[in-house]
């Protein structure tokens, strides 16, 4: 009862005239930017990020929700029409949109996309409300020496998993703690990284490293192998769905957001696995089974509907502990630290009416994306025309006005460039983005619960184990450690397997 009233309360605050405009807004913007090429849900929040800024609070979380589900949907749009994902948890919905919009039904990929998404974002939305409250009263429990190995392992547990090695992904985390030391130190007062300027005293601030990392660092890397083929869409008629089509779609979308949301919830689960799995699942369930690889609509029906669900998973652990698990809930974060609030166990007691609002609001955008997107599909379709090198000099325009107009200093323009050329190298040697994010903004976080642990035991390490969930935490960060040594061992010294038959036994040989 407490969650319904307090999600009533919400809704009576996100349906004000002014805040319901925001959310359109935001709706609009979001989808508009996710539809372009090359841009995904992470880089389309972090560029908008500067426009909600000098917003109040609960109505720029309002409007940032709206850009975050429209987000999402954009790059749905993309990966069906043009086969080009705007981030890895896409992929799997082109595999089958693409193969449909060729064959020419572009119109009921887009739809079954958008009403999936609908599907999964309402009821993900809905156990995020459920869930959060009581994710919030396990945390409260946690002392300081539980809650720093939480955050070691989503911090670990993330780097390990992205990136084409673990070599990498720990390089990329090493770069963003370096760059969260940056300022001065909150006991001792000394300046850490500065390099005697006044400027770096506070701090780099999250929201010019977020957009330089995602926006300008990939804007110089698209515009870096820029076709200079103009993109060709295939057209689209007005999206809708034939009985057969509905038929076939509505256990995929509940099925492919029963493997979202518990993936999205958890520390480097993502939507690549559940989108994946939920691929999987329906190509052996199908009664068409034939049509896989050459347009199922149960292929996008399933991994969208899987991929909106985690979008809604992510939140649970961003806003209980303050722990994001993908790179978008990672800006989001970064939106709510540049207001000063900080996401974990008292926020639902500090900010409970910005909180439940947030959640009201994303029913509403959810709800609003189905009502505005259906019927504007061709003029996004129209948008995807846009000569690319016109799209990435406005995207680079943007987010220089953006950094600009956090602190309006000049210094943050240079940032801006120095950590835009970091994030083009990164991309330029397999470097993943995330952990860097997510070192910046954990890595001062984790230094306070360190210090705050080492305090209550005088110094003494032992402390990092005082609590009993901390040393099930370490056993399992030693696990993800240790599992790629002992995987190899274990494949060095399995005996080989001897064929059945010798090479030379006379057997007849079929290879042929």
């Amino acid at each position: 009862m407490d969650v319904w009233s307090s999600l009533m309360d919400g809704f009576a605050t996100a349906l004000t005239p002014m805040n319901f405009l925001y959310a359109v807004i935001g709706v609009i913007l979001g989808t508009a930017v996710g539809v372009l090429p090359g841009l995904g849900p992470a880089m389309t929040v972090a560029l908008l990020l500067p426009v909600t800024y000098a917003l109040e609070p609960t109505s720029a979380f309002i409007m940032f929700a709206g850009i975050y589900y429209g987000g999402m949907y954009g790059g749905s749009t993309t990966s069906i029409l043009l086969n080009t994902p705007g981030e890895s948890s896409s992929v799997v919905t082109a595999i089958e949109g693409n193969k449909m919009a060729k064959a020419g039904r572009a119109a009921q990929a887009l739809a079954t996309a958008a009403i999936g998404s609908f599907v999964a974002g309402t009821i993900g939305t809905a156990l995020l409300a459920v869930c959060a409250p009581v994710v919030v009263k396990f945390a409260v429990s946690l002392g300081a020496p539980s809650y720093f190995a939480i955050m070691v392992l989503a911090l670990l547990a993330v780097t390990a998993v992205l990136g084409s090695s673990r070599l990498r992904g720990f390089a990329s985390l090493g770069l963003g703690l370096a760059i969260g030391l940056v300022g001065m130190d909150s006991v001792t007062g000394q300046r850490r990284l500065t390099f005697g300027q006044p400027l770096l005293a506070d701090g780099l601030d999250i929201v010019v490293v977020a957009v330089a990392i995602f926006a300008v660092g990939e804007a110089l890397w698209v515009a870096a192998h820029l076709r200079r083929t103009p993109l060709h869409a295939i057209p689209v008629g007005q999206p809708w769905m034939g009985k057969s089509d509905w038929k076939r779609s509505w256990k995929p979308w509940l099925r492919g957001t029963a493997f979202g949301f518990p993936f999205g919830a958890l520390p480097a689960g993502g939507a690549e696995i559940p989108t994946f799995l939920s691929y999987v699942t329906e190509k052996r369930l199908s009664k068409h089974p034939e049509e896989f690889g050459k347009g199922a609509i149960e292929g996008v029906a399933g991994p969208e509907a899987a991929n909106n669900a985690a979008a809604a998973g992510t939140l649970t652990p961003m806003l209980a502990l303050g722990l994001p698990t993908n790179a978008t809930a990672a800006v989001m974060l970064a939106a709510f630290t540049s207001y000063g609030i900080q996401p974990g166990p008292q926020l639902f007691e500090s900010q409970g009416p910005l909180v439940w609002a947030l959640i009201a609001s994303l029913f509403i955008g959810n709800l609003l994306l189905l009502i505005i997107n259906l019927p504007l599909a061709p003029l996004w379709a129209k948008l995807l025309q846009l000569p690319r090198p016109y799209l990435y000099a406005g995207i680079l325009f943007f987010a220089t006005l953006g950094a600009y107009s956090v602190n309006l200093q000049a210094f943050d323009l240079v940032i801006l460039l120095v950590l835009g050329a970091l994030g083009f190298m990164m991309r330029r040697f397999g470097l993943p983005v995330l952990p860097l994010i997510l070192g910046v903004i954990l890595g001062p976080r984790i230094e306070g619960q360190l210090r705050k642990t080492l305090q209550l035991s005088a110094g003494d390490p032992a402390g990092l184990m005082g609590e009993p969930i901390a040393v099930g935490i370490y056993v399992i960060i030693g696990l993800i450690l240790l599992w790629p040594f002992a995987y190899k061992v274990y494949r060095r010294n399995r005996p080989e397997r001897r064929p059945l038959l010798p090479a030379n036994s006379g057997a007849a040989d079929y290879s042929d």
